[in-house]
């Protein structure tokens, strides 16, 4: 069966659709299509506390077009959330009620807990060693967050808004982050050794970068060495000579030291990057309603 996901985040907006199919106790996973739509909501919720109409207008064509391939692919169920940049537009419920009257859509604005609920969803902790620690971050355009895994549960995790657009735009006071990497240092140091797990498109993209192996760790000095590399370049050559989208090379290098800066504050010497999302988490947790439901009518 197929289910579909809607990301609305703070750099861009996306779509995934995705195969589900029934394994005994687990579900098998695989992308059927993934759209990718750089809108920025974060420049305009940062910096003036409201989306303009522009790019209201975009985001209800945007959706519009999700929802006719959502309808085309005749989904089981979807859902769509909306993540930093809608939580803190002023009129971010007059576009949640447009989205549904105009484009059909229900949409939920989470907030962080709730959004690295959904991340650590992906049960990604369960695949590793159960016997080791990890830390996993998600960083977006406008907020990161960060779960600490312990022999497979989930001991700790935080979200904060520190992330790349914010960065870019001078948005993040020293105060913040300072609480940021004193939670870090505070929350890891009894966990060691201890391996970062990196999640969103800008390490996915250092990390093909890197030319690594899948399931292969990226260590610190390299996404060291690729963020002074990158750094290098002038925005431009970054899109003409390294070849990054245009919505990724300015965010790609202030994501990098976020990873960077997590790291060091935990003595984290390696990232692992199995490139799945928010979005990819909200379809784990689409499926196991669907088996519950499922249970609950063969028990009832």
């Amino acid at each position: 069966m197929k289910f579909a996901a809607i990301d609305i985040g703070s750099n861009a907006v996306r779509l995934l659709l995705c195969n589900v199919y029934d394994d005994g106790d687990e579900g098998i996973f695989k992308k059927a299509d993934l759209v990718r739509v750089p809108l920025r909501l974060g420049e305009d919720a940062f910096l003036k506390k409201k989306i303009s109409e522009k790019k209201i207008e975009k985001l209800i064509a945007v959706i519009k077009s999700f929802k006719l391939l959502i309808d085309f692919y005749e989904v089981y169920s979807f859902k769509a959330c909306a993540t930093s940049a809608l939580r803190e537009a002023q009129n971010s419920a007059e576009i949640v009620e447009r989205l549904k009257r105009e484009a059909g859509i229900k949409v939920e604005i989470i907030d962080g807990k709730t959004e690295a609920e959904i991340v650590y969803s992906n049960h990604v902790a369960e695949k590793l060693d159960k016997s080791s620690d990890y830390l996993y971050i998600d960083v977006g355009g406008g907020s990161t967050e960060i779960t600490l895994f312990s022999k497979n549960k989930c001991v700790a995790s935080r979200s904060f808004n520190i992330g790349t657009i914010r960065l870019l735009h001078q948005q993040v006071d020293k105060e913040v982050w300072k609480e940021f990497k004193d939670w870090v240092k505070t929350a890891t140091e009894n966990y060691h050794p201890l391996t970062a797990i990196g999640s969103g498109g800008n390490i996915n993209k250092i990390f093909k970068m890197s030319r690594r192996k899948q399931n292969k760790p990226l260590s610190y000095a390299k996404l060291k060495e690729i963020c002074e590399f990158i750094e290098a370049f002038p925005l431009e050559d970054r899109i003409r000579v390294l070849g990054l989208n245009t919505d990724r090379a300015d965010v790609i290098v202030p994501a990098a030291k976020i990873f960077l800066t997590i790291m060091k504050a935990a003595g984290i010497e390696k990232i692992l990057v199995p490139q799945i999302g928010m979005a990819d988490g909200i379809i784990h947790l689409l499926y196991e309603n669907h088996r519950q439901k499922k249970s609950e009518k063969v028990n009832g």
